[in-house]
């Protein structure tokens, strides 16, 4: 019999829980690190090579009842029609392909094993205490505003220190005191992905998402806008990625704190 335990807070809000079984969001997570915006022939209509209509679970526990897998007839179908080659015509169904460019046939397969275990190397070190997976899960998982806002944030999570707002938090002498916290963040953009054409990226970005969230007068978020976001930020993460396995990280305030002296030569 199940009971429940009203003793603990029924309601609470677990903060890193994900939509999904954490095992799948971890595949979801490597996936995303491919430049999918690159390989899609059509940038206008969406950036994701991929989509997730449904997702099904298996419990191993033998007291849960266990569910039949959606029906592949609940995904999208298009008719297609060919020649034979014998004079006669053809006609069937075909899954719903997003058209992906012919480089992805060379690319994609380096997204093996060995890149594999170099992602989850990375997740363990000291740069990934930060809920970075959760937000660019999250930034593909969502529509709209919401997936543009969760794609700041991933960089936001990857590259923002407590001390930049709060100087109490500031390790030693502060080299960098003179700039405010965007301009910090404008130059550890810099520092890691080597110059400012991608900091000044990330301050355009940041303006269009402020100018939300304070409720200024904006215009609509365009395409560009939105694919840039998500390009940036994936290239974020995958620096942070090639770094941890370059050298070990100590400590995140310092790595940090050494971008941010080599971006603000290029700010």
């Amino acid at each position: 019999m199940f009971v429940l335990d009203f003793s603990k807070d029924l309601g609470r809000i677990e903060p890193h829980k994900g939509r999904f079984p954490p095992k799948f969001e971890e595949a979801l997570f490597f996936l995303l690190l491919a430049p999918w915006e690159h390989w899609t022939t059509l940038p206008e209509g969406d950036w994701r090579g991929f989509r997730l209509p449904w997702v099904h679970t298996v419990d191993s526990d033998l007291f849960v009842r266990l569910t039949a897998p959606p029906s592949p007839y609940t995904l999208s179908w298009n008719e297609y029609t060919y020649d034979d080659g014998y004079g006669g015509t053809v006609e069937e169904e075909r899954p719903v392909e997003f058209p992906l460019d012919d480089a992805v046939k060379t690319e994609l397969p380096i997204w093996d094993q060995g890149r594999w275990a170099i992602v989850e190397a990375a997740k363990k070190c000291e740069l990934f205490e930060t809920p970075i997976v959760h937000f660019l899960v999250r930034a593909f998982l969502a529509e709209g505003i919401d997936e543009f806002l969760a794609h700041i944030t991933t960089i936001e999570a990857a590259l923002g220190l407590r001390a930049d707002y709060q100087k109490s938090f500031r390790n030693g002498p502060d080299r960098h005191k003179r700039m405010r916290p965007t301009d910090r963040m404008r130059g550890r953009v810099a520092g890691l992905l080597g110059d400012r054409h991608h900091a000044d990226q990330y301050g355009q970005l940041f303006d269009i998402r402020s100018a939300f969230l304070h409720g200024r007068t904006m215009r609509d978020i365009s395409t560009q806008e939105q694919v840039m976001a998500r390009s940036l930020a994936r290239q974020v993460v995958e620096e942070l990625i090639l770094a941890s396995k370059t050298a070990p990280v100590i400590s995140r305030d310092d790595f940090l704190d050494g971008l941010l002296d080599v971006g603000a030569t290029l700010i």
